[in-house]
């Protein structure tokens, strides 16, 4: 399964960083690579709840930083 993290620059200065795979996992940070750090946390932290709960199997992931 591979997710990829899209980042931009908001207007404000802050950084977004989202999973588009896995809806709501969206982070902000100070920096880049704040804000992907948060998204990689949030996504794991998503799928191992989907383990948990049985909604999913447990499958070797990848994941890729992309700048929107």
């Amino acid at each position: 399964m591979n997710f990829h993290i899209e980042y931009e620059r908001e207007a404000d200065g802050r950084w977004l960083a989202e999973v588009p795979e896995l809806p709501g996992v969206l982070t902000y940070g100070v920096s880049a690579n704040e804000a992907m750090a948060k998204a990689e946390t949030l996504a794991l932290r998503v799928l191992a709840e989907r383990i948990e709960i049985g909604e999913s199997q447990p499958v070797p992931i990848s994941i890729e930083f992309v700048a929107a």
